[in-house]
Order: C-alpha cells, then structure tokens, then sequence
C-alpha cells in the first residue's frame, strides 16, 4: 500500500487545530522568537517505523521553514535509541508540532510492530495476515497503510470494496443462500462485479455458502478441528475459494490456526489493540528524562 497522502493531508489539519497548535501558549512565552534549533525522534524501545511521512508534512502545515530529515524509512526494523528523524527549524515550531508527530508516529509504529509480530510467527507457512476494519474513525487509511508497513495485507478498505455477508445481513435477508442470492441479482442491476466473501459459524453453513457460490468464506470463531475439515472438504471438492480464519485470533493461537491449511488470517487486534511503540523528541541540549 502506497503511503495515503490525502489521507495524512486531512488528518493532520484536524490534528494541529485540536491542539491549537497555532496558539502555543507555554511554548510561545518560554521560548524565544528568534531561537532556532535541531530535533531528534528517537525510538525507546524495538519496533518497526511507519508513517514516517507524516512528520514533514506535519511542519508542512505548521511551518514551511522547518527541515525534516529522515533518517529511516517505513517497515525498518528500529532498536532502542535508533533515531527516526532530524529536525531543524525554529524552536517555536518544533515544539508545537511535537505532541501532533509523536502521537502520529507512536499509533502507526505500534500497528506496524505488532503486525510484524503476527508475520513473524508465520512466515514459514503459505497464509496471509489480513487487518479488519476496526480501526480508528477517520485514520483508516493511515491504520491500513501501517499494517502493510509491518508486513501484513489489507482486507477490505470500506463497505464499498467487496462484500461481507455477516450474521446480521444473513439473519436479516433470510439465510445464506438467500443473502448470496440476493448480492448476485443486486450486482447484476447495478453492473458490477465484487468478491463475495460470507461468514460461517458451522460446516453446515459452509456448505450452503459453497453451493451458494461464494468465492471467499470467513470461518468466524471456528474450533480447530472444523477449521481442518473446511480446508480438506475444499480440496476434496477441488473449490476454488478464498478460506479466512478470523475471530479472535490471538499471537498464541495464530500458528496452530494457520498450520490447518487456511490462506488468510484477519486480525481485528492489529489496529484495535497495538500498544503504541514509545518515542520521544529531544531538542539538541535538553536533558533526556
């Protein structure tokens, strides 16, 4: 995934005016008009970077004369004290951007670490790992983009991307047949052309979907041992479909999960529940605390 720069565009002006970062007061009566000063980003504990961008067009907005220099790029491996980027401009700028930056940079350095976490764990074996689209309102982009940057794929962008027949559209259009039914006659109408991806609890359920002619099959909550009998009854029947192994997945369970034969694995914890990776900005002569 490209880096969104639209996105990034949009969520940083909201950012800088929640923070007022116009209207410095503490920085504008501590610190001299005319100082200027170099900054560093630095990394206090492992991780992977993501949304480096993002800094440069902070100061972009806030100020044009501040430099950003950076000094890695997305989807590196970072150590603690590994600095991230350089700064220089006028010090006034650079500590009304900080909080903007370091909020930015800490949310998608830690979506990127802990998907790395989930890659890692995998790596050997033919299986995706997909995110969800549980990720904050208006960051989407930025949350996706990150996964992408710890070595994960992203599943659908927005309702619009492909369809997800879930329990609640299935219970609501009257099974699942009738739901895969009712998508294709609808698809047909407007002229286009979609993945259909359906939710199964149960082996029955997946059997309906499969005679249903679903191309993609979420297997949600899933034990492991229907997990292996989807995979088998797929090749059995040679199906060509797309089998996904989703609900809550865990780091402990993941392997064995993905050991069953599965091609694709969505965890909605990589952009809901990352720990943001701890960063800090240091202007040349502070005290580091």
């Amino acid at each position: 995934m490209m880096f969104p720069d639209h996105a990034a565009r949009g969520a940083i002006a909201l950012a800088l005016a929640e923070d007022a970062a116009a209207d410095d007061i503490t920085t504008r009566w501590s610190v001299r008009e005319d100082l200027c000063a170099q900054a560093r980003i630095i990394s206090r504990q492992a991780g992977v970077a993501a949304g480096i961008p993002l800094a440069a067009e902070v100061y972009r907005q806030l100020d044009p004369t501040v430099v950003v220099h950076d000094t890695i790029s997305d989807g590196t491996p970072v150590r603690p004290d590994d600095v991230l980027l350089r700064l220089r401009g006028p010090a006034r700028s650079l500590l009304a951007g900080e909080r903007t930056v370091l909020n930015f940079l800490q949310r998608l350095c830690g979506i990127a670490t802990l998907t790395s976490r989930y890659v890692s764990e995998v790596r050997d074996l033919p299986v995706r790992i997909l995110d969800t689209r549980k990720t904050v309102p208006g960051l989407r982009a930025l949350d996706k983009y990150a996964v992408t940057a710890g070595g994960g794929h992203n599943h659908r962008m927005n309702l619009a991307a492909m369809v997800l027949l879930k329990e609640n559209h299935i219970a609501a259009a009257g099974g699942v047949t009738a739901a895969v039914t009712a998508v294709r006659k609808g698809m047909a109408d407007e002229g286009r052309d979609v993945l259909i991806d359906v939710e199964v609890t149960t082996l029955a359920e997946l059997r309906e979907a499969v005679a249903a002619g679903a191309s993609w099959i979420m297997l949600d909550n899933m034990p492991l041992h229907e997990l292996v009998e989807s995979v088998r009854l797929r090749r059995h029947r040679g199906l060509d479909i797309v089998l996904e192994a989703s609900g809550t997945i865990t780091l402990e369970r993941l392997r064995t999960i993905a050991e069953t034969g599965v091609d694709v694995i969505s965890v909605g914890a990589l952009t809901h529940s990352a720990p943001a990776l701890d960063l800090t900005m240091l202007v040349d002569g502070a005290p580091r605390v």
